[in-house]
C-alpha cells in the first residue's frame, strides 16, 4: 500500500539527514499542508467504509513515527551544533584582559546632587522652572525695577523686546513657588539650574552657567538661621572643620545682604593660592528676603520672613576639585573626564 511506501522512503531519508535545514525540509515534505502524510489523510474518503479504521490507524502510525524520529534527530543535531560553536568560541582565560574605557560622573552634576541631598535632608524640596522667563519674574518681582543696571541688555539675553528673556538667575523659580503658596504656606526650596548672561567665555566666565539657589520663608526666620543652614551645606561639601563667616554686601532682593566666606579647606587658614593668602574663600551671596519681594509674592512681611542664598555650581566644583578652567565642565574630551574621576578618588581619600 501507499502508506508503506511513504513510511519506508521517509525512514530512509531521515537516516541520511546531517543538518537542521535538510531535516526541516523533510518536515515540510511529509507534514506540510501539501505533505505526503497530510495527503494520506485526504485520501481516507476514498477508502471503503470497512477499511477506513485500519487505514486511519496506519496513517497515524506513520505520522507518529515521523514526529518521534524528527524530534530525536533534531535534538541530536542541535547538540552537535552547540558543541561545535562552544569549541570554536572557546575563551583562553590566560590571555591579558581587554581594557574597557569607563566613563565618570560629571563633577559639576555630582556637586549639584550633593547639595540637593544635604538640603533635602533638612526638608527642602528641589524645584525647577522655565529657562525662557518673563521679565516680571526675573526682575520686577525680585525688587529690580525698570532702568536698573542689572537689566541692561549687555547683561541679559532678551528674546522679545524686554519682556521675554533667558533667565539670568534661578530666583524666578523662587518667586513662582511663593506665588503658589498664596502667602499662607511656608516655603523651603532649592532651585538648581542653568542661567544665562552676556559674557565672554574664558577660564572663569561663561555665558551659560549653573546656579544653586535656596529659599526659606516662614515665621520668625533670622540671619542666624541662614548661617546655620550654610554651615551644614559647606561642611558636607568641604569637610567638618570648615568655618563660615558673613560680610556685609548688597543685593536688590535681600536686606540685609551678605557675602558668604568659608575658611580655606586647603591651607586651613594659613594662606595659599586658592584663598589668595587670606585664609578665606568667598563662595556665595545670601541675605534676608527683602520685604518688597515678600509683599509682591503675596506674603505679609509683618508676619512672614525668610532667607535666600545662591551658589555658583562651577565655582564650588572648581574649588572642591582643584579645577582651574570652568570650560572643562562642558568639554567632551575623555582625557579630561578621566581627570574628574581621579580628582573624585583623591577627594574621597
Amino acid at each position: 500500500m501507499r502508506t508503506e511506501e511513504i513510511k519506508n522512503t521517509m525512514l530512509e531519508e531521515l537516516n541520511h539527514v546531517t543538518d537542521l535545514k535538510t531535516l526541516n525540509d523533510l518536515r515540510v515534505k511529509y507534514l506540510g499542508k501539501k505533505g505526503l502524510i497530510t495527503e494520506l489523510n485526504s485520501e481516507i474518503k476514498n477508502v471503503p467504509n470497512e477499511e477506513k479504521k485500519a487505514f486511519g490507524l496506519k496513517v497515524n502510525e506513520v505520522r507518529t513515527l515521523f514526529q518521534s524520529s524528527y524530534d530525536e534527530i533534531k535534538l541530536k543535531l542541535e547538540e552537535e551544533e552547540l558543541n561545535q560553536k562552544l569549541a570554536s568560541e572557546a575563551i583562553d582565560i590566560s590571555l591579558p584582559s581587554t581594557k574597557v574605557n569607563m566613563g565618570a560622573p560629571n563633577i559639576l552634576e555630582k556637586l549639584i546632587e550633593e547639595v540637593e541631598e544635604v538640603c533635602m535632608s533638612m526638608g527642602y524640596d528641589v524645584v525647577d522652572g522655565p529657562e525662557i522667563e518673563e521679565d516680571k519674574y526675573n526682575f520686577e518681582m525680585l525688587n529690580i525695577p525698570k532702568g536698573h543696571p542689572a537689566r541692561d541688555a549687555q547683561d541679559t539675553f532678551y528674546l522679545e523686546g524686554e519682556e521675554i528673556l533667558l533667565r539670568s538667575q534661578t530666583s524666578p523659580v523662587q518667586v513662582r513657588t511663593m506665588l503658589k503658596g498664596k502667602g499662607e504656606v511656608p516655603v523651603r526650596v532649592i532651585c538648581p539650574g542653568k542661567t544665562y548672561r552676556r559674557d565672554d567665555d574664558d577660564a572663569t566666565h561663561s555665558h551659560q552657567f549653573m546656579q544653586i539657589e535656596g529659599l526659606l520663608v516662614d515665621k520668625d526666620i533670622s540671619l542666624s538661621d541662614l548661617k546655620g543652614t550654610i554651615d551644614v551645606i559647606v561642611k558636607k561639601l568641604f569637610g567638618e572643620d570648615v568655618e563660615t563667616r558673613f560680610r556685609p554686601s548688597y543685593y536688590q532682593f535681600t536686606e540685609p545682604s551678605v557675602e558668604v566666606d568659608i575658611s580655606c579647606f586647603n591651607c586651613k587658614g594659613k594662606g595659599c593660592n586658592i584663598c589668595k593668602h587670606t585664609g578665606w574663600i568667598t563662595i556665595a551671596g545670601a541675605g534676608v528676603v527683602h520685604p518688597n519681594v515678600l509683599r509682591m509674592s503675596g506674603y505679609d512681611p509683618e508676619v512672614w520672613s525668610g532667607f535666600a542664598f545662591g551658589f555658583g555650581a562651577e565655582r564650588m566644583a572648581m574649588l572642591k576639585y582643584d579645577i582651574n578652567d570652568l570650560r572643562v565642565f562642558y568639554n567632551t574630551d575623555l582625557r579630561e573626564v578621566k581627570n574628574f574621576d581621579r580628582r573624585e578618588l583623591k577627594n574621597n581619600d
